[in-house]
């Protein structure tokens, strides 16, 4: 049976992902920038992960699948982070309980390994569409 851990899912900012998405927000540069996971060492080892692992990242909102990659941060069990992406708004509520703007710095999802692809920037166009 595969683990699934909690985590509370922070979006941050990146240059690096941000230019790539200027340039296409289709292109494989992007997808592989944005399409990410970043966990604290012990909820690697939880999930029985390796950098590059796809995961099943779900919660209450929505579901996607990215690739984990070990933060090289200080320990930060239960924390994990995720670039604000077409991928982590699948994650976001409307807005967030008692104001109104989007709840995307304290996500609450549950995380399993999974053998599926990443999801396709198609396919998260799609369901916004939808």
């Amino acid at each position: 049976m595969t683990a699934e851990v909690q985590v509370t899912i922070v979006t941050v900012q990146d240059i690096f992902q941000d230019e790539a998405g200027r340039k296409s927000r289709f292109s494989d540069e992007y997808k592989n920038l944005s399409a990410l996971i970043i966990l604290d060492k012990q909820d690697m080892i939880r999930l029985q992960a390796k950098d590059g692992q796809k995961l099943l990242v779900k919660n209450e909102v929505g579901s996607v699948i990215v690739a984990a990659r070990t933060s090289e941060d200080e320990m930060h069990a239960g924390l994990a982070f995720m670039y604000n992406s077409p991928w982590s708004n699948q994650l976001v509520s409307d807005v967030a309980p008692g104001c109104s703007i989007p709840g995307n710095k304290r996500i609450k999802a549950a995380l399993s390994t999974t053998e599926q692809d990443i999801t396709q920037i198609s396919e998260l166009q799609a369901r916004m569409q939808s």
